[in-house]
Parts: structure tokens; C-alpha cells; sequence
């Protein structure tokens, strides 16, 4: 996948969990992403077998297995929401190969003084921080047990939204916008794409299966989308994003040319060969 997409270096990363039921079943992945023209790719991701979040084993095996099929990859940062928390999971990112990341704290999470003295939770830390404003603690601080860099903004609903870094502070506000390409990749495998959670696979490695073909075919809709752009550039809305998506262009593409195939044969020719350019 990375292949085909060409995802130029250095990457973001992005962690997250999506889950549904089917009548009694719950079905709970863990998925690590990179993230790209807005969007993740999928490219590593667990079965959980319980409900609820994961934790710092889980999410250490996923890293590592990252590791040993991109040992060479240079990456921007990692970013997580508030699940990924914890001293163990810090720890693992942070010694000994540092990977920078931007976590997302809660506001329940205490940070100490610059001292070390005295802990407070974050939402007391910047309760005078109004909408649209962010602050950067000076120095590092103590949480989950190590000394990293905080920053908060108070967004436009009013949310508080904390984050802890082990490097670069002043970027990690922009770097976690870019999170939120996971949950568009979700929307896209789900309600919006391909109604993954409508399956009926119950067995845990047929679902996995089904996982990996359809992050073949999202990477076939994303270039497909792409080509599309570059030939008939999608138009911009007034707040500056497209009307459609890449993705909705290419799945959307590719669905008329698979609905109508003895008419669009060439349409299916080319679009294939956008799988065999790397």
C-alpha cells in the first residue's frame, strides 16, 4: 500500500480504535495509519477480543511491528487521542528510540509544577485560557510519570484540548490536527465507503482479512481519486476544502465503471493501471 501511494517521507502517524456490535458480538480494532492528502492509510492494525480500550501492551506490539517492516522510515510524530495514555506506553516512545509524539491528555490528568512540587489537574492548569488562545508550559513537566512539554488551546465549542510532547512544542498543535485523518479513514471503510461494520464475519481472522482487502481497495479509490483530480480538478467550497473528497471521487469512479463494465472498459483499463506504476 505504501508502495502504490507513494506517501512521501517523513510520515505522521496516526493512532486510533473503531468498533461496532452485531447483536451480541463487539468488534474492536486497533489501527495505526499514516497520514496523507487528509486522510490515513492504513497500514498496520489489531483484533481486539474484548470491549473498551486498549492497552500499552497492545499498542507497543502495533508499534513494533511497524518498526520491523519500516525499520528505515523517518517519522514526523505519532498522535493519539485520549485512550493512548500511561506511563508505560510513554515510556516505550520515549526510550531508547525516541519517537516524538502528540498525545492528547485528559483534562482529569494532573501536571506538576515546573518545580515538581506540586500537581494540578489540566483543566484547572488552563482554565483562564479562553477560545482560541494556546499556551505552552515552560519547561518540561511531570506526567504519567515522565517530563514532557504541554500545550493546550481552548477550541471554538469551548473544549479543552491538552496535549503531551517530547519535542518540537511549538508545532504540536498543527501536527495533531492531523489525527483526525484516522477517523476519516474510518468513515471511509464505514458509513461512508464501504459498510464494513455491515458485515456479518464473526470468526476474528476472516474480519482481519476482510480489513486487508478493503485497505487495498481504499488505496485503489485514493489513487483513482487522484488521477481524477489531476484531470478534472474537484472544486473548492468557501471554507476551502473540496466539495468531494479523493476518496469519494475515486470509490464513486470506480463504482460506475464496475456497474456499467461492457461500456467503460477502457475507464476499468486505466484505472487498473494505476495499481501497476510502482
Amino acid at each position: 500500500m505504501v508502495g502504490w501511494c507513494q506517501i512521501p517521507p517523513p510520515w505522521t502517524l496516526s493512532l486510533d480504535r473503531t468498533n461496532w456490535s452485531f447483536g451480541s458480538i463487539n468488534f474492536n480494532i486497533l489501527m495505526l495509519g499514516i497520514v496523507h492528502e487528509g486522510i490515513a492509510f492504513p497500514v498496520m492494525w489489531t483484533m481486539l477480543d474484548k470491549r473498551g480500550n486498549s492497552n500499552s501492551d497492545e499498542r507497543i506490539d502495533l508499534l513494533e511491528r511497524f518498526e520491523r517492516v519500516f525499520p528505515d522510515a523517518e517519522i514526523h510524530c505519532l498522535t493519539g487521542d485520549r485512550e493512548f495514555i500511561g506511563k508505560e506506553w510513554c515510556s516505550f516512545l520515549m526510550v531508547p528510540k525516541a519517537m516524538r509524539f502528540r498525545l492528547r491528555l485528559r483534562h482529569s490528568d494532573t501536571i506538576s509544577a515546573r518545580s515538581g512540587k506540586t500537581r494540578q489537574p489540566g483543566e484547572r492548569v488552563f482554565a483562564s485560557l479562553k477560545v482560541g488562545e494556546h499556551r505552552i508550559l515552560s519547561g518540561k513537566r511531570w506526567v504519567w510519570g515522565r517530563r514532557v512539554y504541554i500545550v493546550a488551546t481552548r477550541l471554538a465549542d469551548g473544549e479543552l484540548l491538552i496535549l503531551a510532547t517530547n519535542r518540537c512544542p511549538k508545532t504540536a498543535l498543527a501536527d495533531y490536527r492531523q489525527r483526525w485523518g484516522i477517523e476519516t479513514l474510518f468513515a471511509a471503510l464505514k458509513t461512508r465507503g464501504f459498510n464494513l461494520e455491515s458485515t456479518h464475519f464473526c470468526h476474528v481472522e476472516r474480519l482481519s482479512k476482510l480489513m486487508a482487502l478493503l485497505a487495498l481497495a481504499f488505496c485503489w479509490a485514493m489513487l483513482t481519486g487522484l488521477w481524477q483530480h489531476q484531470q478534472h480538478p474537484i472544486p473548492l467550497k468557501a471554507h476551502g476544502r473540496r466539495a468531494k473528497s479523493l476518496f469519494r471521487s475515486g470509490c464513486d469512479f470506480l463504482r460506475r465503471t464496475f456497474c456499467d463494465l461492457p461500456l467503460r472498459r477502457t475507464e476499468f483499463n486505466q484505472a487498473l493501471q494505476l495499481l501497476s506504476l510502482y
